[in-house]
């Protein structure tokens, strides 16, 4: 079945070109031009990705995502004018998955999208594919992370992320290597947007108790630190 995109843009001629854009490569859409507007329909509608522009009237999109992150972990692409990088930073910290700066290529908006989508789909495996590293746990199937039996909510880009460091534990891996198992080999994303996400991911492991799950290797990069709990 197609994805379900909503597009929201105060400007008519950029939902125009995202929506024909999408559109050609197979998702359904459906539009709001105000912050409010997209909070409405995101409630009241069953959504699989949002393509959330910042500079909304009613209420911007930085104020949506906050409102939206309270119930949802519906995945946010964030459309940012060019100059602006803190609210790009800051979209991320929020819990944004990713953004594209204007003006955007519609190919590299569309490659984004199907990359978020793609590790925002469950994917099939046993049992046994769960992953653990001391009291936490990681279930790709169900898109579910708990330490220590209680719950953490991630993102899907954190999410993707965190697996992959779980993947080899013991492992550093370069944020490069994390780029691409996040967004794939193609996509161009800073080393910021990465660190944005790591903070996301420590600062949630911290808040149930895991202090030090995420460990900084200087000049090589990331990888798993001591998950036991207390």
């Amino acid at each position: 079945m197609a994805a379900k995109l909503l597009i929201v843009d105060d400007d008519p001629n950029i939902r125009d070109v995202i929506g024909f854009a999408v559109e050609a490569a197979g998702y359904h859409t459906s539009f709001a031009a105000d912050g409010l507007g997209a909070l409405r329909h995101a409630e009241a509608h069953n959504v699989d990705l949002i393509v959330l522009d910042i500079g909304l009237p009613e209420m911007d999109g930085l104020d949506v995502c906050k409102e939206l992150r309270k119930s949802s972990d519906v995945p946010i692409l964030f459309l940012t004018a060019r100059g602006d990088e803190i609210d790009r930073i800051l979209g991320i910290e929020i819990g944004g998955d990713d953004y594209v700066t204007k003006p955007f290529s519609p190919r590299e908006l569309v490659a984004r999208i199907k990359a978020i989508l793609k590790r925002a789909r469950p994917v099939a495996a046993d049992a046994a594919d769960a992953l653990r590293h001391g009291a936490l746990s990681l279930n790709p199937d169900r898109h579910l992370c708990s330490f220590a039996g209680k719950g953490v909510a991630l993102t899907s880009s954190e999410f993707a992320l965190l697996q992959a460091l779980m993947r080899r534990p013991d492992h550093v891996v370069s944020r490069r290597d994390l780029t691409d198992a996040i967004y794939g080999h193609n996509i161009h994303v800073s080393d910021r947007t990465i660190d944005s996400h790591i903070r996301n991911i420590r600062r949630k492991l911290a808040e149930v108790g895991c202090e030090n799950g995420i460990v900084t290797v200087h000049g090589v990069g990331l990888r798993m630190g001591s998950c036991q709990a207390t």
